[in-house]
């Protein structure tokens, strides 16, 4: 019978595991530290890891061991040169949280765009009770249509953000950050036209040499003083002490972070000491966990070691 070991279980949350005790006897830890890693998986034939990284020791130890498979679409902490070497698979899982990632950018957006956190606090604070009218405007928001949305990094989810920003009424617009990529459907231009001339930037490309500090002070200085910038991509793409700095100098309207360079933020984290709070959302990186997300990742899983078994290519990355 196969061993599956499962090193980070708590990180898909309560969805169903069972489909996996098919294969052979599963054993799901909640997390595993880095000094865990070598003996959870010594007699494991197959191994699923979240984020736990699986060195090139661990796999040295391993001796049983078949198959990796990553519970997510990026692979940068599994040594793939020493799996290759060793002939382990690997196979991760792409595409599976698009429409979550889409549902959560739109609504940080609206939430920054209309002022729900003030709006809110208005009334539940009695304020609104008070009022001699039936409405308040002290907070201004504009309307999405017509307005120009540059997306950075247009794979499969800036793709779905552009198609849903389109049905808004929007200019989409986007920024290759390979410079390789052309799309008939959007427009492309240049990294500065993007950050000129869009009402809304949102980021949805990997951390990669390409967008490693990519909006820094600089750039951010480039925006519209009533531009709302997403991050939905990585932490690290956009440099979170030059950020803190541009919103406490009001060169942009507000900015929404699902990522961070850091996960869990750091307890110094300047983005937790911006002046006017209402300026920033930071979300604990929950845009790809929706509920059907994480049931397609783990059903995506199932397939992947049974085309293994079967001796079929799949999500195969070596």
């Amino acid at each position: 019978m196969l061993k599956l070991v499962f090193l980070d279980g708590n990180t898909v949350g309560d969805v169903d595991l069972s489909g996996l005790k098919r294969f052979g006897d599963l054993e799901v830890f909640p997390l595993t530290k880095s000094n865990e890693v070598s003996s959870r998986i010594k007699q494991a034939d197959i191994v699923i890891t979240n984020k736990v990284k699986i060195d090139k020791e661990a796999m040295r130890q391993a001796t049983k061991l078949k198959l990796i498979c990553i519970a997510a679409t990026g692979t940068d902490h599994v040594d793939l040169a020493y799996a290759r070497k060793k002939g382990i698979v690997v196979t991760n899982v792409a595409g599976y949280s698009t429409q979550s990632v889409v549902n959560v950018t739109f609504a940080m957006f609206f939430y920054l765009l209309t002022h729900l956190r003030y709006y809110d606090n208005y009334v539940k604070t009695g304020e609104y009770a008070k009022s001699d009218i039936f409405t308040n405007l002290d907070e201004p928001f504009w309307e999405l249509q017509g307005k120009r949305w540059g997306i950075i990094g247009l794979g499969n989810i800036g793709t779905a953000v552009a198609r849903v920003a389109r049905c808004f009424g929007c200019e989409v617009v986007y920024y290759s950050t390979s410079g390789k990529h052309v799309d008939k459907e959007f427009k492309r231009v240049s990294l500065e036209e993007l950050l000129k001339f869009a009402d809304v930037v949102s980021i949805h490309a990997p951390l990669n040499t390409n967008t490693r500090d990519l909006i820094t002070y600089y750039e951010l200085k480039l925006m519209k003083k009533t531009a709302i910038l997403l991050n939905l991509g990585r932490g690290g793409i956009v440099n979170e002490r030059d950020l803190a700095r541009a919103l406490n100098e009001d060169l942009i309207a507000a900015a929404g972070l699902d990522v961070l360079e850091r996960e869990p933020i750091e307890k110094n984290s300047p983005l937790l000491n911006i002046k006017n709070k209402e300026k920033i959302l930071i979300t604990p990186h929950i845009a790809w966990a929706s509920l059907e997300s994480r049931k397609r990742l783990i059903n995506q899983i199932i397939l992947n070691i049974q085309a293994f078994l079967e001796g079929k290519e799949r999500n195969k990355i070596i």
